[in-house]
């Protein structure tokens, strides 16, 4: 009776699942994106279609199909599938696995494949437990995650693991995916429509299935053809695939960095605008922009480390979403200014020559002479003020005459023009 009952949820549930979940693809063919890694001929996809899948780790941001990867290689292998989730597993789950594998593969030599999802929530012991049926070849390991498993995972399980990174669906392959759940749910979409829900899903093909699926309802509700204000309503907000601890944190402030080093104001100012919607601290961002106002701007710029410091100081006084404003016009003033990294090279090669050859005294006339066992040193100072023919050029110590650090760039005020010292 339990097997009857069973059937009857599984058919139920077949009929009432969400529209992602309907129409998962069942094959690679069916799979839409993620090219780059299964392309006809590539070596992930000869091992999945040659039933030796290797143990692997998917990693990519939700939606792109790192679930449905993995069901696909078990619908294609003759292992047993079994699946894990790491928020809720704990090490005698993982034992049990094992156990089980290695009981299968006795009594008839089957194969297990362990689906691991969220991978990077398996703390040390529950990664080690997993390891030895890993190295082994026990079971075949996939996991999947959206955070970087080189920052999250085990080094010694990484290593017995191929690493893959699944990448967002482009807009023309999410538009793909709408019309397979627009067929599957037997509604028109039209252009605009397609465009809207596309515009929303930011690569996410869940997203813009159950965008979909909640968009034709409403209109059916009405009574009404579907519209973009249809789609409008059912995704309000476009996901944001941006984590403050994660890849996005770091690939985002790169490209910021990036964008204002190389003078391109537009595209600081759009990842300025990730990272304040994406909930970035936003003091963070004020530091990294005083950073770069000396490594990157420096003296070809003076004022620049002046905008920075009042944008940070502007900042704590007015807060968001008002300092947008502050932020935004330090963004642009750093990558519209000249650059020059003189004073970053210089302090940077100063601290190796020290680290190298330890601190070197001062010439004599340099020491200080206010105390009065040094008021009988033999060389006395000369200031410029009083004598500038006479004065020292050369103030290093011994050893290290002639010695240059700072090389102006020739850029703004530090070209031969602006050049101060010139």
């Amino acid at each position: 009776m339990t097997d009857l009952f069973d059937d009857a949820a599984a058919a139920h549930g077949d009929a009432t699942a969400p529209l992602p979940q309907r129409i998962r693809p069942r094959s690679l063919d069916e799979l839409v994106g993620q090219r780059h890694v299964l392309a006809e001929g590539s070596a992930l996809r000869l091992a999945i279609e040659g039933d030796r899948p290797p143990s692997m780790i998917l990693y990519g941001p939700p939606g792109v199909g790192k679930t449905t990867l993995a069901r696909i290689v078990a619908e294609r292998t003759g292992a047993v599938f079994e699946e894990l989730s790491a928020v809720s597993a704990r090490v005698d789950d993982v034992r049990g696995v094992l156990q089980r594998a290695r009981d299968r593969l006795g009594a008839n030599g089957v194969r297990t494949i362990l689906f691991l999802d969220e991978i990077h929530r398996f703390n040390k012991g529950q990664q080690d437990a997993l390891l030895p049926g890993v190295e082994s070849g026990l079971v075949t390991l996939i996991g999947a995650t959206t955070e970087n498993p080189y920052f999250e995972v085990n080094a010694a399980l990484i290593s017995r693991c191929a690493v893959i990174e699944l990448e967002p669906l482009t807009d023309e392959e999410v538009a793909a995916v709408v019309a397979r759940g627009a067929a599957e749910l037997g509604v028109e979409v039209s252009p605009e429509v397609a465009e809207a829900i596309v515009r929303k899903a930011g690569g996410d093909a869940r997203s813009a299935l159950s965008t979909l699926e909640l968009a034709s309802q409403t209109a059916a509700a009405e009574r009404a053809t579907l519209e973009p204000r249809h789609v409008a309503d059912a995704a309000r907000k476009r996901p944001l695939r941006y984590d403050r601890a994660g890849d996005q944190h770091y690939d985002i402030v790169s490209a910021f960095i990036k964008s204002m080093r190389g003078g391109d104001p537009d595209a600081a100012v759009y990842y300025l605008a990730a990272m304040l919607e994406g909930g970035e601290d936003p003091r963070f961002i004020a530091r990294r922009m005083v950073i770069l106002a000396s490594e990157d701007v420096g003296n070809a710029d003076p004022q620049a480390l002046v905008v920075a410091v009042a944008a940070a100081q502007a900042l704590e006084h007015v807060g968001l979403p008002e300092a947008q404003l502050n932020l935004s016009q330090a963004a642009i003033y750093l990558a519209r200014a000249p650059k020059s990294n003189a004073s970053a090279q210089a302090i940077w090669q100063a601290r190796e020559e020290v680290r190298e050859r330890g601190i070197l005294p001062p010439p004599a006339d340099l020491r200080d002479s206010h105390y009065a066992a040094a008021r009988n040193r033999g060389a006395r100072y000369v200031s410029p003020h009083l004598d500038a023919a006479g004065a020292r050029d050369d103030h290093l110590p011994e050893g290290l005459a002639g010695r240059t650090y700072y090389v102006p760039s020739g850029n703004g005020e530090e070209s031969v023009d602006g050049d101060r010292d010139g």
